[in-house]
């Protein structure tokens, strides 16, 4: 932790602090690695007055560009850095938004396109200005620059959250942006196992370190409430639409079950239409963006988790279920979701997303009180090696160069 009688000091690289798992990683990082070293945030744009997730206030946190973007522009990351602008702009158009909306969406986006030239030369100016000892990327654009601009006498780390999905184009770009770093950190088994084949003829070094539970509850929640819950950005992966559908035909046997959803995203207005004119206000609740002490109080009157996302790298939400003894049952299409349930013991995975499946196994859960506690609290146990302690020790290890995951 000390070099030469000083502190290590450590510079997590960011484009943005606002909603989002990514965003959400970096603050868990940032509040555990400064109980031992000096940690900066050096975060692109600032999308808020403060951080959406809490930060410890020993880190510090530089904005490159004090932005009014909005926040749905810098999610819209295909359209920013991947050039497909004109492709997802007419998706956009007939998708999500009415002509007004759209008009004022391409406004946004075209000023988010020109800022573009102005983030890099300001991000390599900080990387290449910096006296952090260890660098940490989070993004693979991030990645690339760190290898071009960071100094030579530092530590480069990446560290990759998303699932490559067996797209070879992403996996290049991945590949391409990381191999000259010293460590490349995957938050599943799988990744880790995909990119040290695809990096085995480079320098850099995969490690296995997954993301992290903030805390676990002291209480389980009682399994009683005829209560579903899921958690996450309203976008078309994350398969809300598909998530309404299953629910519409439970809730035709189980009327007194309800489904709260928390979170928001560009779906949102397809979601609430589609609740609207199936009569179902008041079978779902859409609640949008919410505290962390709120999504737990949800969590702990829930009864169910089920999360039908087409892709997911890892699964946070899934673990922030299960600490509260809560059983999930999640689509084998979402690869995070497979390293975390144990299909049949603490939930079940559902494949070839087969909604008639899920309907089932969902309905097994309602009826049976009993089994979803039994479930519940195999689901507990899982969390042991995500905590805070096992974590921050993995990252410990790694930053004084142990690393063995």
């Amino acid at each position: 932790m000390i070099m030469g009688g000083t502190m290590k000091k450590i510079a997590i690289l960011s484009l943005h602090l606002g909603y989002g798992g990514v965003e959400k990683s970096i603050a868990a990082l940032a509040n555990i690695l400064c109980e031992k070293y000096k940690v900066e945030i050096i975060c692109i744009y600032k999308l808020y007055d403060k951080p959406a997730f809490d930060i410890d206030e020993r880190v510090k946190i530089t904005y490159l560009i004090d932005s009014n973007l909005p926040v749905r522009v810098a999610s819209y990351k295909t359209l920013l850095f991947h050039g497909h602008f004109i492709k997802l702009t007419k998706k956009l158009a007939t998708d999500y938004f009415s002509k007004l909306k759209f008009l004022s969406f391409m406004k946004d986006a075209v000023s988010g396109i020109f800022m573009y030239p102005k983030r890099f030369s300001v991000m390599k100016k900080a990387i290449s200005e910096s006296n952090a000892d260890i660098m940490i990327s989070t993004r693979t654009f991030l990645n690339e620059w760190l290898s071009v601009y960071g100094k030579s006498n530092i530590v480069k780390i990446g560290w990759e959250h998303n699932h490559h999905h067996n797209n070879e184009k992403y996996a290049i770009d991945v590949v391409r942006s990381s191999k000259n770093l010293d460590y490349f950190v995957l938050v599943s088994k799988d990744l880790k196992k995909y990119y040290t084949k695809k990096l085995r003829k480079y320098k850099c070094k995969c490690i296995y370190i997954p993301n992290m539970l903030d805390s676990i509850p002291k209480r389980l929640a009682p399994l009683e409430e005829k209560r579903i819950i899921s958690v996450g950005r309203l976008s078309q992966e994350k398969g809300y639409m598909d998530l309404l559908r299953i629910f519409k035909q439970l809730s035709k046997k189980h009327k007194n079950w309800h489904l709260d959803i928390i979170g928001d995203g560009p779906e949102r207005d397809k979601l609430e239409e589609y609740i609207k004119t199936r009569n179902l206000e008041e079978k779902i609740t859409l609640h949008g963006f919410r505290s962390k002490d709120y999504i737990d109080k949800m969590l702990h009157q829930s009864s169910l988790y089920v999360m039908t996302s087409y892709t997911e790298s890892f699964g946070i939400v899934l673990l922030e279920a299960m600490s509260h003894g809560i059983p999930c049952i999640a689509f084998s299409s979402a690869e995070g979701a497979r390293e975390i349930i144990s299909s049949g013991k603490n939930g079940y995975l559902i494949k070839n997303r087969n909604a008639t499946a899920m309907i089932k196994k969902i309905e097994d859960l309602m009826k049976k009180e009993e089994e979803r506690k039994k479930m519940g609290k195999e689901a507990r146990k899982s969390v042991k090696q995500y905590t805070k302690e096992v974590v921050q020790e993995d990252w410990y290890n790694l930053l004084e160069k142990k690393g063995k995951r």
